[in-house]
């Protein structure tokens, strides 16, 4: 195992990996900006470097300044937690050419999943199904036009290195295709340096549901079953559970099973994220009748949403990573795992949701999550307590606050008492839509879908 690891990031993630660090004998170092130099997630570590000022262009992105900071502090390897640089392939070699292990997959093979199409024919060669679309990249309008007429409306058009919506149109006629396929070629160029595009048939509703996979690089890989992640605002996750209540057992095992597989055969190093769409089933189906679902992505980085994983299977998956990046074997076999109970996260963010989801920066004057109200457990990953700021410079999330329970009722009322005892005083907070979601008859029913969020009135 190494002796001393990087953190690239900041916040809940830096101080998560930082813990898990400890628990493997690993001593921690930090980077921070000049916003964060102060902060109190950084006693989390043994020793930080300032990398920059506060904005992440001037700091949390520097390339430069994170790999001198990783070899002027003596570390072996860097992890890259999630946003900022975790999916940057060339942040991955460039570790890799100064002598220090990226704690994450390949470049290359980063570099194949970064790109959605490349990544689209990776999945469908390893066996995974795909949204009915396009059979590769369209160089022309009329191309573009004849795909969609042949598909059927409606379409999307997406860009191959898109990514936040940008390059993405909804198309639902002809006239609609001839006008987006211009401008969306010309956001992804201005965005990306890529106007790659192809287009797949637009899914009305549905279900988001990802599969955590582990792979030891050399073959091998296990899943972590699924997650559900329907409960989303503009793309962004809210809430995530899992079990995910729209599979059964069987269908849970399969998709799993096949998860596993496709990373297995890319060779995957490290923690990942397999993300399918389920279409809306069919009126008229039978209850034994297949669920289809579609890849997606491949998110290949350690996902906000892992406590879920953890606290259903028992599985430090942060653990795994490090243990997978110093050349070590997968700590478990698949016959070895087992669900245990209902997890469900709720991401806690410093923004007013009755104003549009405006974020609120401020001190905390006030910062409780009761753990111990039942009937389930508690566990809250944060990185602030009363007394600090949060800055305007990043993402907004505060905490995560995590519910385990027997059963999906209990996880769900444990959440609701924690949330409902919650102080949090200074800038507003996402905890009053948590709520409603949590209480809707909707969302207790396990009966919902990406269209809206249940219980919510924006």
């Amino acid at each position: 195992m190494f002796r001393k690891l990087l953190v690239a990031n900041r916040g809940e993630v830096a101080v998560r990996i930082a813990r898990a660090a400890r628990d493997a004998g690993i001593s921690p170092v930090g980077i921070v900006s000049s916003a964060d130099r102060s902060a109190g997630w950084t006693k989390a570590f043994d020793e930080t470097v300032c990398i920059g000022g506060p904005s992440p262009q001037e700091s949390y992105l520097r390339l430069d300044a994170i790999i001198q900071a990783a070899r002027q502090t003596g570390c072996a390897a860097v992890h890259p937690g999630w946003g900022f640089l975790a999916e940057n392939a060339r942040f991955a070699a460039l570790c890799e050419q100064h002598g220090l292990t990226f704690v994450g997959p390949s470049p290359s093979t980063m570099e194949m999943m970064g790109l959605k199409w490349p990544a689209k024919v990776a999945m469908r060669a390893a066996g995974l199904d795909l949204t009915p679309g396009s059979e590769g990249l369209l160089q022309t309008v009329d191309e573009a036009v004849t795909c969609a007429n042949d598909t059927g409306y409606p379409v999307i058009l997406k860009a191959d290195a898109g990514g936040g919506g940008r390059g993405m149109r909804i198309c639902r006629s002809e006239a609609d295709v001839r006008e987006a396929f211009p401008s969306a070629r010309s956001e992804a160029i201005a965005a990306f340096g890529n106007g790659a595009l192809f287009l797949e048939k637009y899914i009305t509703g549905g279900r988001h549901i990802e599969v955590q996979v582990i792979g030891d690089g050399r073959g091998g890989a296990i899943h972590l079953y699924e997650r559900e992640c329907s409960i989303q605002r503009n793309h962004q996750k809210l809430i995530e559970e899992s079990p995910s209540p729209a599979l059964s057992d069987a269908e849970r095992e399969a998709l799993g099973k096949r998860a596993a597989a496709a990373a297995a055969a890319i060779h995957y190093a490290g923690a990942g994220t397999v993300e399918f769409l389920m279409p809306p089933i069919p009126e008229g189906s039978g209850e034994g009748d297949p669920k289809r679902l579609n890849f997606m992505e491949m998110n290949t980085r350690l996902q906000v949403e892992h406590p879920v994983t953890e606290l259903v299977t028992g599985v430090d998956v942060v653990r795994e990573q490090l243990r997978i990046a110093a050349g070590g074997a997968l700590g478990f076999t698949q016959d070895g795992l087992r669900l245990e109970g209902h997890a469900i996260e709720c991401r806690i963010n410093a923004e007013d949701p009755s104003d549009g989801f405006k974020p609120t920066p401020g001190t905390l004057t006030a910062f409780d999550f009761p753990e111990e109200l039942g009937p389930g457990s508690i566990r809250v990953d944060t990185h602030v307590q009363t007394g600090e700021s949060i800055p305007p410079y990043y993402d907004s999330l505060i905490a995560k606050v995590i519910a385990h329970g027997r059963t999906r009722d209990d996880a769900i009322e444990t959440m609701i008492r924690s949330l409902s005892g919650a102080t949090i005083e200074g800038v507003s907070t996402t905890i009053p839509l948590h709520l409603a979601v949590l209480q809707s008859d909707e969302f207790r029913s396990g009966n919902y879908d990406t269209l809206s969020i249940p219980g919510w009135q924006s």
